[in-house]
């Protein structure tokens, strides 16, 4: 079943300390006031995930027909594009974990890989 912005945004928000705020007229999912995923860029079929270059790689390598660098210096960085109709959830969660991990402080991320462990 395709993915749609309600999953996206429901995925991004059930991390904790994440809030919805409003960047270049389209949502962002912020965790310690820094963006790791924005929904409805450049159209609403897309989210966006701020992934490092090596995850990027990864999830492109796995999953060709939903991820792909976000085009310029951006994508060379690890911002990674999503077409959510092509993505899994279970792809698509564990993209937007990745990208709250990227961003989130160390001790935030360190207790949810230990909760993660636990379930």
């Amino acid at each position: 079943m395709p993915c749609t912005p309600s999953d996206f945004r429901r995925l991004a928000l059930a991390l904790p300390q994440t809030e919805q705020r409003q960047h270049m007229n389209h949502p962002d999912f912020r965790v310690a006031g820094k963006i790791f995923a924005t929904l409805a860029y450049p159209n609403k079929q897309f989210g966006m995930v701020k992934l490092t270059p090596a995850q990027q790689e990864e999830f492109v390598q796995l999953h060709p027909a939903a991820f792909e660098p976000v085009n310029g210096a951006w994508g060379r960085k690890g911002c990674t594009s999503v077409l959510l109709a092509k993505a899994s959830k279970r792809a698509l969660k564990e993209a937007i974990l990745a990208a709250w991990r990227n961003y989130s402080p160390s001790d935030l991320a360190l207790a949810s890989l230990k909760k993660g462990r636990k379930n």
